[in-house]
């Protein structure tokens, strides 16, 4: 049995779970989920400032975890600002994988270009570095943010959504791209309904991250 322990930066109980979900949907019978976040980090992830804050509370949880569960064979960030994924990818025993990273590289496979859409503004200066960082900046056409607080799309009643598909809209009119990478975990739960609105691959970092983490794990 293969356990991937996956962790959701922020301290938001409902966006861990739906993350949680999201990855068991996708997981192997083999594959045992697990999914966890801090309690005292910030309650989203929205820009530098909030993932700098986030680092304490994230390794301490994740090295608490690894030292009480030894079956843990690779763990995943579940946020689309891959926090701290260098530090943890250098010094745990375990792959780590990025969901922001994960996304890239198989929208990179979906089509020749690709457009992200994430949450706020402050987002895209980290995710265009990010992209640079794995060597993809050339094929992503564009990061877009489609003005969406994170917390809002834990909420029905939000427009949420909607102000998510009307970007994903304009990056396929104006960046020329072929497929579109989510740019938050929160918006894990979308990613199938938009691919059949749209008709182009939306790709869930969520998702990709478990199918990669799957792959590199040999037990």
């Amino acid at each position: 049995m293969r356990h991937i322990l996956v962790v959701n930066p922020n301290s938001t109980a409902s966006m861990t779970a739906k993350i949680g979900e999201a990855a068991r949907a996708v997981a192997d019978s083999r594959t045992r989920i697990t999914a966890v976040n801090p309690t005292k980090s910030p309650a989203a992830i929205q820009g530098p400032e909030d993932g700098e804050a986030a680092l304490p509370e994230l390794y301490a949880l994740i090295d608490e975890t690894l030292a009480e569960d030894a079956s843990v064979s690779a763990v995943i960030i579940a946020c689309f600002d891959d926090t701290g994924l260098w530090h943890l990818r250098e010094t745990l025993p375990v792959p780590v994988i990025g969901i922001g990273e994960a996304a890239y590289h198989m929208a990179s496979l979906a089509a020749t270009t690709f457009s992200v859409v994430t949450t706020l503004s402050v987002s895209v200066p980290v995710l265009e570095q990010n992209l640079k960082d794995v060597g993809l900046a050339s094929r992503c056409a564009r990061v877009r943010a489609s003005e969406v607080p994170v917390l809002d799309l834990e909420d029905p009643l939000s427009n949420a959504r909607a102000k998510v598909e009307a970007e994903i809209q304009r990056a396929l009119a104006q960046d020329g791209s072929k497929a579109i990478a989510l740019g938050c975990a929160g918006m894990a739960d979308l990613a199938a309904d938009l691919s059949s609105k749209f008709g182009v691959p939306v790709i869930d970092g969520v998702a990709s991250a478990v199918k990669l983490a799957e792959a590199l794990i040999q037990r």
